[in-house]
């Protein structure tokens, strides 16, 4: 693997319009997801893959969307840590492979960087509600810790990832007791990107009706549902970033998970705001030249803390 090859640059003309849609980018959530999802792939076409190992279609449980990819640094002198990847979609769509670049970019660059990875499909809204996909997510990690002398993977270096609405399922795992296994969650840090990590129906969020297909009308239990809530000062290290131009509370609910982690542990955790970025390019630049997030997550899980 040629560890010096170039990542693609984000093109001028791509950052101009994330500037002039930076501001806007509540007025038509939607719209400026998939432009941005169309417009990071293409920049991503570029972005080196060599050096990677992957064993795709892998299936951990009984529905069609329980499947996953894996991902495996082609070099592993030592078993690596490993992190299983949530994609968003509003709870009620998206998928692991949004577009052949999307979500894969991630799991390529961790692996890249000497960490094993895995992009986790689970159930949607219209196959299942809450707390299906939590759920599954469980039997994901269960999955990772039981198989990793097969893979090669380190199973006491097992962390979690989420973006968007990912992120709301991973956080339920990774930090309600409710879904912690008997023997733990075999986790040693979680990751979120973007994250949807409380849940509401307010009027200002564009997929409050989504939300309530996956969760339920009744409001008066979505803190209850809401990562944030479950706070502690046993929580996992937790590395936190979130985009200038959010989906609508997003940005807040992430600075409140920093801010609960801080009160909790007496110490603030490692946390990102991405000037210029988006609730979108914040993942699609992870393998670009715009590496700060993406080495700030390498380093967390090299250091969890």
């Amino acid at each position: 693997m040629d560890r010096n090859a170039a990542l693609p640059d984000i093109p001028d003309d791509l950052r101009q319009l994330m500037a002039e849609v930076g501001p806007k980018w509540r007025d038509s959530v939607a719209k400026n997801v998939d432009l941005m999802i169309h417009r990071f792939s293409d920049v991503l076409k570029r972005s080196p893959r060599d050096g990677v190992t992957v064993r795709p279609g892998i299936s951990y449980g009984d529905h069609e969307r329980n499947v996953f990819d894996v991902f495996l640094p082609e070099s592993m002198a030592t078993p690596p840590p490993v992190v299983l990847f949530v994609h968003g979609g509003a709870f009620v769509s998206g998928h692991r492979n949004r577009t052949e670049q999307i979500y894969s970019n991630v799991l390529y660059y961790l692996a890249r960087h000497g960490i094993a990875g895995i992009n986790i499909g689970y159930r949607l809204a219209n196959h299942a509600t809450y707390p299906a996909a939590t759920d599954d997510i469980a039997a994901a990690v269960a999955w990772a810790h039981a198989r990793a002398a097969e893979f090669g993977w380190d199973p006491a270096r097992i962390f979690l990832m989420g973006h968007s609405a990912g992120a709301a399922h991973a956080g339920s795992y990774a930090y309600d007791p409710r879904f912690r296994p008997a023997g733990g969650t075999k986790l040693v840090g979680m990751i979120v990107v973007s994250g949807r990590v409380r849940i509401d129906n307010l009027p200002e969020n564009p997929n409050a009706g989504k939300v309530e297909v996956y969760y339920g009308p009744d409001a008066s239990k979505f803190d209850d549902y809401s990562p944030v809530a479950h706070i502690d000062k046993d929580s996992l290290p937790t590395f936190v970033a979130w985009a200038e131009f959010e989906n609508p509370l997003i940005d807040v609910y992430c600075a409140e998970l920093v801010y609960r982690l801080a009160h909790a542990k007496r110490k603030a955790p490692p946390s990102m705001w991405l000037s210029g970025h988006n609730h979108t390019s914040s993942i699609g630049q992870i393998g670009t030249s715009d590496d700060a997030l993406g080495q700030a997550i390498v380093d967390f899980v090299r250091n969890p803390r």
